[in-house]
């Protein structure tokens, strides 16, 4: 049996990636000091370590089990505020990596899956964006990302730590199966905001500008499923596994759907009044953004399965529903 740790699994997104692996028969280990994640998002059948990417101690006494994989996903990830506070992502993002790959240089673990992320590309000069794309950040949060791919890419000239770097673009949804329930905290992504407005949670949600070139005036985005974002993970593993060499691909739909589709489809499938304003354009924002996927469908075999609007919404308000 195959084993994996995975470092952020009681997260909104570690939890569906430890999930995946479950699935597919590997023995997992949780990682996670719990300052995001929630208790509620861990399976039994994953062992867990209280312990945090920050303590190179910790982390040391954790690799002295040899595992087949790691799966990095614990970083933070406000966009926002990391143009407010930079020096707590540099810390937390670039030094959590570094002190990652410090232990795996140490241990007899040699293949990490990194968690990165489409802000790496900055604005779109074409669409769809392929791996190709200019790599131009437009905030703190993104440049801290693209810094870790930068370095995964040294350590595995210089150490032999194998890699992938996959590039999300919208994560949203949940486990069709109901097998996760725990919500983000303090969300900052546009689907779960629009849930608290239809739950009472929140008094509205502000939309950031409606004069864009798109079909009705919002921004668009390419929101891919949850559970389709962990299969990824599992398969770029298996690649990384099986081929013994980096790779870097981007996890999206190819499509976007616009902040207005994403509230309209919110009320058709929760029958709640969403409340909402318009607000000025945030800077920075684009009109449209979304992926080209070719390489992980031909790499990997990685196609989406949940992630049309429809189901991504309806999985969301069966969490949410009840809260």
């Amino acid at each position: 049996m195959k084993s994996i740790l995975v470092i952020g699994g009681a997260g909104y997104i570690g939890s569906h990636v430890v999930l995946s692996f479950l699935n597919a028969g590997f023995d997992v280990t949780v990682l996670d000091n719990l300052s995001s994640g929630r208790q509620i998002n861990l399976f039994e059948k994953a062992h867990f370590i209280h312990a945090d990417i920050m303590d190179r101690m910790a982390l040391d006494d954790v690799f002295k089990k040899p595992y087949d994989g790691v799966i990095h996903l614990a970083a933070l990830k406000a966009a926002g505020e990391s143009m407010i506070i930079p020096e707590k992502y540099a810390y937390q993002n670039i030094n959590g990596a570094v002190n990652l790959l410090e232990a795996l240089s140490n241990s007899r673990t040699k293949i990490v899956i990194f968690s990165s992320t489409a802000a790496v590309y900055g604005m779109p000069q074409q669409l769809p964006l392929t791996e190709d794309h200019p790599l131009d950040p437009i905030n703190f949060y993104g440049f801290t990302k693209l810094e870790i791919e930068r370095l995964f890419d040294w350590f595995y000239r210089l150490k032999g730590i194998h890699f992938a770097s996959l590039r999300y673009f919208n994560a949203a949804g949940y486990d069709p199966d109901g097998n996760i329930k725990g919500l983000e905290r303090n969300p900052a992504n546009l689907i779960p905001i629009v849930m608290e407005a239809a739950i009472g949670r929140r008094d509205k949600v502000e939309v950031y500008g409606n004069d864009y070139p798109t079909p009705d005036g919002t921004g668009v985005r390419d929101y891919v499923h949850v559970s389709d974002l962990a299969d990824g993970h599992l398969k770029a593993f298996q690649y990384v596994l099986r081929e013994r060499k980096p790779l870097t691909v981007n996890l999206g739909t190819g499509k976007g759907c616009s902040v207005m589709e994403v509230i309209k489809m919110t009320e058709q499938v929760s029958g709640k009044k969403v409340p909402h304003s318009i607000v000025g354009r945030r800077p920075g924002d684009p009109a449209d953004l979304y992926a080209h996927s070719k390489k992980a469908n031909e790499l990997l075999k990685w196609k989406p399965q949940f992630s049309d609007l429809k189901t991504i919404i309806s999985s969301t308000w069966e969490v949410y529903k009840n809260r």
